[in-house]
């Protein structure tokens, strides 16, 4: 068998809905951050809500993941392992596609930031408006250090969810070990 304690930073299960949590807290953060300034950051319609969207579905994962963790439930460890992969390839393509995004428009939040935190002119005339207008703290550090932090969230954001799924599959495989002891000839438990 598997060694059961290794990778694991923390104890199994406790852990793992510790760690969730704090994903699911950070995903929400962000998504929050998106959908209330993400015009500031991306230019097209639909984009900082994808985005946001995005953030939001791995907190949902989270959290199924947290009741399956508290219940011990199969049923829902199993939802989770299969779900997660494809959010993960979401998240990873995401990733990419905003990091590309913020280097190509770069010169776009640099005018923003020039012209006191208003909207760039095409996305204003389009009505992108929410009447907010960009934070202050992200013109004084400037589009280098945004630009770095986003990246590093972003490959942060990734490894803290693979090591979730990891914990996800360590507790099923966890469950069925113990449910196949159970079920054995020598009633183990």
């Amino acid at each position: 068998m598997w060694c059961d304690n290794c990778l694991l930073i923390f104890p199994l299960r406790h852990g793992a809905i510790a760690w969730d949590v704090f994903i699911a807290l950070y995903s929400l953060a962000g998504s929050i951050f998106l959908f209330r300034y993400g015009q500031y950051f991306f230019f097209d319609f639909p984009e900082w809500q994808i985005y946001g969207g995005i953030g939001m579905a791995v907190m949902s994962i989270c959290v199924i993941n947290i009741i399956g963790l508290s219940n011990s439930t199969y049923m829902w460890m199993r939802v989770c392992f299969f779900i997660w992969p494809i959010l993960l390839i979401t998240t990873a393509v995401r990733a990419g596609v905003m990091m590309f995004q913020l280097d190509r428009k770069q010169g776009n939040i640099i005018w923003e930031c020039n012209n006191g935190g208003q909207l760039w002119g095409e996305s204003a005339g389009d009505g992108y408006g929410n009447g907010t207008s960009m934070p202050s703290g992200v013109c004084s550090a400037g589009f280098h250090s945004l630009y770095i932090a986003f990246v590093f969230s972003l490959v942060i954001d990734f490894g803290c969810q693979l090591y979730a799924y990891f914990l996800c599959w360590r507790f099923m495989k966890r469950i069925e070990h113990y449910y196949a002891l159970a079920q054995s000839d020598k009633g183990y438990y």
